[in-house]
């Protein structure tokens, strides 16, 4: 495993990351500068993706410092380990994932796994999450984090699905950390036919609407 981590202080600052599925080699560089135009900071990869390492390694040398590439659906020490070996900055999960935070705060990774119900988010914060992922938040909405936070004031949460540029400030304003998006952005139709303006300006609006959420 390399020695590589995000500053997890720089992503507070633009708490929004990409989720990229499912592209091919040959997209990474137009999908990634799309996102870097639209003024992304972070994204991640997701390792159920095709050659998803070989992706992670293209990107993070495409990224050149511009963008903090990590991988996403990890699910066991396998994935992570091959995630990291490839260049990946952060690890992302859709559950917990024990022995895999584990192994992320040893090595001082940041680690975002992924939890619903208040029983999960608070075994996953206290295994040592460095946010919480709330997944799948667009079921169950904004009001949800206000809910969570009454008890956790004090764990972050970082809500995944249904965070659009219209939905993004109510998840702020109730509690959300920060904020995740796929394929409502890096849709594989755009992607395909080369609508790559498509996505910066998804990416764009997102930036935009951070900003009065802060």
């Amino acid at each position: 495993m390399l020695s590589l981590a995000m500053d997890l202080a720089d992503f507070k600052t633009q708490p929004l990351l990409g989720i990229v599925r499912g592209i091919g080699l040959e997209q990474v560089e137009p999908v990634l500068e799309s996102a870097i135009a639209g003024g992304l900071e972070t994204l991640e990869i997701t390792m159920n993706t095709p050659r998803a390492p070989d992706l992670i390694a293209r990107a993070h040398k495409i990224a050149a410092g511009r963008l903090t590439i990590g991988a996403g659906t990890v699910l066991d020490l396998d994935d992570l380990n091959a995630a990291t070996d490839a260049g990946a900055t952060f690890i992302v999960s859709p559950t917990l994932i024990e022995e895999v935070v584990a192994e992320c705060v040893d090595a001082g990774i940041a680690v975002f796994p992924g939890a619903l119900t208040p029983q999960e988010i608070h075994a996953a914060w206290r295994a040592g999450a460095s946010m919480v992922k709330v997944f799948p938040a667009g079921f169950f909405g904004p009001r949800y984090f206000k809910e969570i936070k009454g008890p956790f004031a004090d764990i972050e949460l970082l809500a995944c699905g249904g965070v659009s540029a219209s939905t993004l400030g109510e998840y702020a304003r109730c509690g959300a950390d920060a904020f995740a998006f796929g394929s409502s952005v890096f849709d594989l139709a755009w992607i395909r036919d080369g609508h790559y303006d498509r996505i910066e300006s998804a990416i764009r609006a997102l930036v935009d609407a951070l900003s009065p959420a802060a």
